[in-house]
This record gives structure tokens, C-alpha cells and sequence, in this order.
């Protein structure tokens, strides 16, 4: 049973800042060792929080509630596809990453909010259903899938984790990535119907730009800070694509 968090006083003046990290194509791994950078960091300032948004190559992460039956297709396809699969800690299952998918990760200091792991997870919930209303389209929180669905289709997967009441990990919501390949993978029930997408169910063209200028908006509007703070990039990925960069020869 997981016990609700202890509220923590809000000291008298204190700012509640969050550092969003508005972020382009970035490894699965790359995004997750920043998160745990970030975790760290929130952990030991509570009045701050993060939000990184990127998007990821193509690679199935596998949540708790994941399994191989939630797979349609032969480790041989998988191979050829070079996707690979990553078991992860969050919740929910099976999710299908490509580019034209929004991941959201918020690190969150849960205690300082007064929320609970579940009250949590709705409001992530409430958050899809609000950018989902923004372009005309509604949107179904469901608990038992940990998603919003839309005519009977999932189109954002949510699975979280905590660490010291401190989020990470978030949800992936589809904005416009190629839906034959969602066919091949399943979140929820391994019988469920493929994922969706916004563009797919609004029937037109979007700027996923301003997908995510509206996700935003509607995320700090149901977890209000005192100031926000932009950046484009993070010195920790930086580094990282220095190091992987290959040799320049005269």
C-alpha cells in the first residue's frame, strides 16, 4: 500500500520555480539519466521543479504493468526494425516511441504539492484532456489503462515514478507519428485497439511547436509555480553529444 505524502509548510516568500527544458530529438537514455540529474536536484531544493519535453528514436519501453504479450510482432521483426526494448520502472505497460510523440516528464516534489501518487496521475490525466479540448477533441482518463483514450484508442500513455516523493518518468502523447507502427505494440489490455494521435483524430495538419506551447500552458495552469524558466538545452546533453561526436579529419 502506498502511503499519501506528508504536505511540507511552504516557507514565507519562497519561490516555487519550474525549469522547463523545451528539448528536440533526444536519446531514451540521454532523457533518462537527465531525469535522474534533475530528481537529484529537486530532491535536495523542493521549491523547484523541472519539466522536460523532447521526443524519442524509435524503442519500446516496457512499464510494470508491460509484458511480452503486449508485442505483435517476432523478436526477428524487432531486430530488423533495430527497436530496441527497454524494461522500465514507471507504471503502466508496452509504449511505442517515434518522433511526432511528445514525452512529457515532470519532476515534481510531489510533498510539497500535497498530492498523492494517484491524485497525481489524474491530474496528468486532466492535463491531456485540457490540450485535447484546446483542438476540439475529447478525451477519457481511464485508471485501470493509466491513460486518455479518444473514440476507443489511446492517445497518451501515462506511467510514472517516484523517488523520495519526487516524480519523474510522465506520459507520451501523439501528436503526429506514424500509426501503422503502432499496430505492431500495445498499451493496456494486449487485446486493446493501437494508439492514436491528435492529428489523426482532428483530421488536419498541426504544428507539433504548438502542441507543445499549448501542453505547457495547460501543465503549469494545474501545477501553478511562482516563475517559469526556458531553456533549449541542458549542459549534461550537451556533453554527451560532444563525446559521442565522431572525429573531424584534415
Amino acid at each position: 500500500m502506498i502511503r499519501e505524502p506528508r504536505l511540507l509548510p511552504k516557507s514565507m516568500g519562497a519561490e516555487s520555480v519550474l525549469q522547463v527544458y523545451m528539448l528536440g530529438l533526444v536519446e531514451f537514455e540521454a532523457a533518462l539519466a537527465l531525469q535522474r540529474r534533475l530528481v537529484y536536484q529537486v530532491t535536495g531544493d523542493r521549491n523547484s521543479s523541472a519539466l522536460i519535453l523532447c521526443e524519442h528514436p524509435p524503442l519500446i519501453t516496457v512499464g510494470r504493468e508491460g509484458s511480452w504479450s503486449h508485442l505483435h510482432c517476432s523478436p526477428e521483426e524487432l531486430r530488423a526494425r533495430r527497436w530496441r526494448v527497454r524494461w522500465v520502472n514507471r507504471g503502466g505497460g508496452c509504449l511505442l516511441h517515434l518522433p511526432g510523440q511528445l514525452a512529457c516528464y515532470p519532476i515534481l516534489p510531489l510533498d510539497r504539492f500535497g498530492l498523492g501518487l494517484q491524485t497525481y496521475v489524474d491530474r496528468l490525466g486532466e492535463v491531456v484532456q485540457s490540450l485535447l479540448g484546446e483542438f476540439d477533441v475529447h478525451g477519457q482518463a481511464r485508471r485501470d489503462d493509466a491513460g486518455v483514450w479518444v473514440n476507443g484508442r489511446p492517445i497518451a500513455g501515462i506511467g510514472v515514478a517516484v523517488h523520495d516523493w519526487v516524480s519523474y518518468y510522465g506520459f507520451s502523447f501523439n501528436v503526429n507519428p506514424d500509426l501503422q507502427l503502432f499496430r505492431l505494440v500495445r498499451w493496456g489490455a494486449k487485446d486493446a485497439e493501437p494508439m492514436t494521435s491528435l492529428e489523426r483524430e482532428r483530421r488536419g495538419r498541426l504544428r507539433p511547436s504548438t502542441v507543445r506551447e499549448r501542453l505547457l500552458e495547460h501543465f503549469v495552469a494545474r501545477f501553478p509555480f511562482s516563475r517559469t524558466s526556458l531553456f533549449s538545452e541542458h549542459p549534461m546533453l550537451a556533453r554527451k553529444a560532444r563525446s559521442d561526436a565522431l572525429p573531424t579529419y584534415s
